[in-house]
């Protein structure tokens, strides 16, 4: 049985990763900062006994020091860093003179440092797999090349650095012949944005593009549909 363990799996495109990779047999480690509120991920494990409900908190570290000893030698042949925040209230926002920036702050520990926290704790389960992934949720909003619109300051900058520093992590995980991949999911009808394709669609597209990689694409950056995303 194939392992993979999903941060913020509780709702959104979260909860579609854990729906279908549970569905095609995997064991899922599925993890969000309060189990005992996720009701359609605990209706989901029990659906599927392949999944176990973990809490974590990706800016906590005792909870990431709790889930890596609960994982001791367990193989991961992905770690999916889908856990991720939007603190602003649309995409226009925040204007010039009104930017928090104890949220732009915590968007930054959430979508940056959550991720990296997450690649070196359990970067040696990763190592001992077959697959040997780390699968990173990112956006086509932290591409530099394309920014043309005021707005959404801490989102764009934390995929941004998000991007840069998991460039960085491809390189120096190399050795250990595990890769990373970064992944737009596309424009997604959920929570945090009401408009665009299924969670369904999205991550049907999402699991091809991981199932077709190799280590000589480590570091790419690529939507859901396979087209090559600008940095």
């Amino acid at each position: 049985m194939s392992n993979i363990l999903i941060t913020g799996s509780n709702r959104g495109i979260g909860l579609e990763l854990t729906s279908q990779y549970a569905r095609d047999g995997w064991r899922v480690f599925a993890t969000c900062r309060h189990p005992g509120e996720a009701d359609q991920l605990r209706q989901l494990a029990g659906r599927y006994p392949s999944i176990s409900i973990h809490r974590l908190d990706v800016t906590v570290v005792e909870d990431i020091k709790a889930i890596t000893l609960e994982l001791k030698g367990t193989p991961l042949d992905i770690l999916y860093n889908n856990a991720g925040i939007f603190l602003e209230e649309d995409y226009r926002l925040p204007a010039l003179g009104g930017i928090r920036y104890d949220h732009w702050l915590r968007t930054f520990d959430v979508n940056t440092l959550g991720a990296v926290r997450m690649t070196e704790a359990l970067l040696g389960n990763v190592a001992m797999s077959s697959k040997r992934l780390v699968a990173v949720m990112t956006s086509h909003m932290g591409s530099i090349e394309d920014i043309d619109m005021e707005g959404s300051y801490y989102y764009r900058s934390s995929k941004a650095a998000l991007n840069a520093a998991m460039q960085g992590l491809a390189a120096a995980v190399r050795p250990r012949k595990v890769g990373i991949l970064l992944l737009h999911p596309g424009a997604v009808n959920t929570r945090m944005s009401p408009h665009g394709i299924s969670p369904e669609e999205s991550v049907s597209g999402l699991r091809r593009i991981i199932d077709g990689f190799s280590l000589e694409a480590s570091g790419s950056f690529i939507k859901y549909d396979g087209t090559p995303m600008p940095w």
